[in-house]
């Protein structure tokens, strides 16, 4: 799939156009029962296998062919996709109480994730959301900063041989030891040794797994002999493993040491309803420990794989960046306000998750009602499909929206309607790791930058995203690596 070279969407300028002319265009509005959209053979089930082959080409094609709102029919399913701003925050905000998630994806990521707040609905998900809120705020997130950057720091450190002063690095690698060492200090307080390696290949088993039985209306036996099925086994084994241990090994302590310390396990053993007083049960410290570390981990590392590539490819932006990190920090280590004091840093990483968001495509929505949106009335049962992919890249929000601009971030910097920027989501079901995922790239990106510089080697193709549950480079990402002295 090469969606770096498929079309803009419906908003691209005609011949002539100008940018402000497009932002012009009136959104759709209904002029039918039904708005339109594909009509695929076999009851329309073969949309599906559209979807499955390059679900986000296939997006911006029904986006640039059919408009901001478009419906589906594939077997007994209806589906419409959002393609505004203002539909996506109007259905995802205005409409939540009225919206779960997708049945499907949520049984998918339960295998992994059980009864988490990332798959719970309800009261329950409500209650979970409720607790593990206070572990996120930014004041939270600051006192985590310490050991993300020790933890960045040595894994940044082993990236060149000793003593070398250049070397062709597999980024991919590197982002991933730094953000599965990151994880383990911040979650666990420590890590064993050697989990690193097996854990950052169980997260992509399981990830490459996820996006593929999605595709199906179930999941067949894990025990059977299919192709796929004993590597699927072996993560989750080894996913389970690892954070039972560490949460063994918690426990096992006196109980005055059993909540102490910086962590977030340790702040999760910690938390307690404000209304009962109970604490999450020895099931949910688990799936919130399993969710905070396959997400603190694949996301981080993929928006970072993609943050280096970009600045490789833009040796002037990578400059400035560097010199900013220089004049603020004068070689000393960053701290939780690296954010805020690095605004342009900050912004060729959200530049970078624009243009390559780690979740590409949201998990759908599900209408328990009927709902109005953009003034079409949508019946109870309907599939909501958003695609940040579509609106990160759409003329009519973004200026030249395939380029790399990180001006578009600084401040003063001309206003985009709200909900055409999705990197954690929109509504209530926002990422709660948010400010943590956003603190620890910074760290890392600051700590790389006062280390290396980048480039990229002489025979670099141009990138070719790939959608698993995470949107990545096929093949990864190498790139020249020279210590500053």
């Amino acid at each position: 799939m090469n969606t770096t070279t498929t079309m803009h969407g419906a908003a691209d300028a005609a011949p002539g156009e100008t940018d402000a002319a497009v932002r012009q265009y009136a959104p759709l509005r209904p002029s039918g029962s039904r708005p339109p959209g594909p009509r695929g053979n076999w009851m329309g089930l073969s949309l599906l296998g559209d979807m499955r082959r390059d679900y986000l080409g296939f997006a911006t094609a029904r986006q640039r062919q059919y408009g901001d709102v478009c419906a589906m029919h594939m077997g007994h399913e209806l589906a419409y996709d959002l393609f505004s701003p203002d539909l996506v925050r109007e259905a995802l905000v205005d409409n939540a109480e009225h919206l779960v998630r997708w049945e499907r994806g949520v049984e998918v990521f339960a295998q992994t994730f059980g009864q988490s707040v990332l798959t719970t609905e309800g009261p329950t998900w409500q209650r979970q959301r409720r607790m593990l809120m206070p572990a996120f705020t930014p004041r939270r997130v600051a006192g985590y900063a310490g050991l993300m950057s020790e933890a960045a720091v040595m894994a940044l450190e082993r990236a060149l041989p000793p003593h070398a002063a250049q070397a062709e690095v597999d980024m991919d690698e590197l982002f991933s030891r730094v953000a599965m060492d990151v994880i383990l200090r911040t979650l666990f307080g420590e890590q064993l040794q050697g989990e690193a390696e097996a854990a950052i290949h169980a997260t992509r088993v399981m990830s490459e797994t996820a996006m593929r039985e999605m595709f199906f209306p179930a999941t067949l036996p894990d025990w059977l002999p299919l192709p796929g099925k004993a590597a699927k086994r072996r993560a989750l084994r080894t996913l389970r493993g690892l954070v039972q241990s560490h949460i063994d090994r918690r426990r096992a302590l006196p109980e005055a040491q059993v909540q102490a310390g910086e962590d977030l396990l340790a702040r999760l053993l910690a938390l307690r309803d404000e209304d009962t007083g109970e604490g999450l049960s020895a099931r949910e410290v688990f799936d919130q420990c399993i969710v905070s570390f396959q997400a603190g981990h694949e996301t981080t590392a993929t928006a970072l794989l993609w943050w280096s590539r970009l600045l490789a490819a833009h040796p002037e932006a990578a400059a400035r960046a560097r010199e900013e990190v220089d004049a603020v920090l004068a070689g000393r280590a960053p701290g939780a306000d690296a954010p805020a004091a690095l605004p342009f840093l900050t912004a060729t990483l959200k530049e970078a998750m624009r243009l390559y968001p780690p979740v590409a495509a949201l998990m759908a929505r599900r209408t328990l009602r009927e709902i109005t949106v953009g003034g079409w009335t949508i019946p109870p049962g309907t599939l909501l499909y958003v695609t940040p992919w579509v609106l990160h890249r759409d003329r009519r929000w973004w200026a030249q929206p395939d380029e790399f601009r990180p001006e578009r971030f600084l401040p003063g910097a001309p206003a985009v309607p709200r909900s055409a920027y999705l990197p954690f989501g929109l509504g209530p079901r926002v990422c709660i790791g948010q400010h943590f995922a956003m603190l620890e790239m910074t760290l890392v990106a600051v700590l790389l930058l006062q280390r290396y510089e980048l480039s990229l080697p002489a025979d670099a193709s141009p990138p070719e995203p790939v959608l698993n549950v995470t949107l990545r480079p096929k093949g990864g990402v190498r790139l020249r690596l020279w210590r500053r002295t």
